[in-house]
Formats: structure tokens, sequence, C-alpha cells
């Protein structure tokens, strides 16, 4: 292995190992009652080499969504050219959920407290907006369905995706998210398929 890779293993382990910490702190004293050198302390690490890999606590307890909303850019990307834009989508969150296709824990616990606090709300939107972007220039040269530009198309499929969640959080996990998912991913498809 290269150093440089080495290198990257390491810094996604220390980004790993700083998220649960982030997030098991906060699950057992409350967001409040957690500061960043807490969270330091608890993944081993210094205040300064945390802050060399996030910005705040909210961004190292959201690290894990930050995570999986890239992979789902990157497998909107390698989904076969002819599928339109709505199915090259859909595709992606497919084949993110076959991975796990048991309930994730921490994305669990992640939604309900971004639910629960403003500042983590604001921060997973800020997310959320970046990630619309980067969907839409991934389904930009995709036959799109009647007048619904790629903005508009990403915009409706995580809108289904976040009211999903809000169910999956509401129900205490009876349905899979990725069930819920394709529920409001369904409904919300009729004008695009």
């Amino acid at each position: 292995m290269s150093m440089t890779g080495l290198r990257e293993r390491k810094k996604a382990e220390t980004r790993q190992a700083v998220h649960e910490a982030a997030l098991r702190l906060t699950v057992e004293h409350g967001l409040e009652n957690v500061t960043v050198e807490a969270i330091a302390d608890a993944a081993n690490i210094s205040r300064r080499t945390f802050s060399n890999y996030f910005d705040g606590k909210e961004d190292a307890l959201l690290y894990g969504e930050s995570q999986r909303l890239g992979t789902l850019v990157r497998r909107v990307r390698e989904q076969p050219p002819d599928r339109s834009a709505w199915r090259a989508l859909r595709g992606a969150l497919d084949s993110l959920h076959e991975e796990s296709d048991v309930a994730d824990r921490a994305q669990h616990v992640r939604a309900r407290l971004a639910m629960n606090h403003p500042s983590l709300m604001a921060r997973q939107l800020a997310y959320r907006v970046r990630l619309e972007q980067e969907l839409s220039a991934a389904v930009a040269g995709r036959e799109q369905a009647g007048d619904a530009g790629p903005e508009l198309l990403t915009a409706a499929f995580l809108t289904a995706l976040r009211v999903a969640a809000q169910w999956w959080c509401a129900e205490q996990e009876t349905r899979s998210l990725h069930q819920l998912s394709v529920l409001a991913l369904d409904q919300i498809a009729r004008p695009f398929t």
C-alpha cells in the first residue's frame, strides 16, 4: 500500500471514530451537553486534530449522512447511461439500500437528532442543498420527464427521501427506511415517469 493510500485510510478511520464518539456522547448526554473537547477526548485525539477534520460537533454528528449522500451521487453517475434521470436516481438509491438492508441504527439516531435540534437541522439542510446541486449535475445529461428539469427532479427526489425519514422516525422503525422511501418515491414519481 502506498503512503498516500495509508494516510487517506487513517484519515477516514479518524473521521469515523470522531463521528461514532460524537453520536454516542450525544445519545448518552444530549447535544447541548456535549462539547467538542469531550468528543475529541472520547475519540482519543486532540482538540486541534478535531478541528482539522470537522468545523464543529454538528459536522461530526452528521458525517455518516454526508458519506452516505456522497455515495448516492457516485451511484447515480454509475447508472447505465440510457436510464432516465428518475430511474437513475431510483437505481442508485436501491443499490445503496441493498448494501445495508437492515435499518442503519446510526442513521435513525441522526435523523431523530436532526428533527429535534435546530443547529443540526440547519447543517443537514446545508448538506441537502449541496447534494441537490451535485445530483442535478449528475442527471443533467439524462432524459427528463416532461418539462421537469434536473433541479426540480432532484428536489422532488430528496423531498420524498426526507419525508420517508420522518415517517421512519415517527413509526419507530416498524417498516424499513427503504420501504418507506419506495412508498414516498412512488407517490411523488407520477409526474416524472
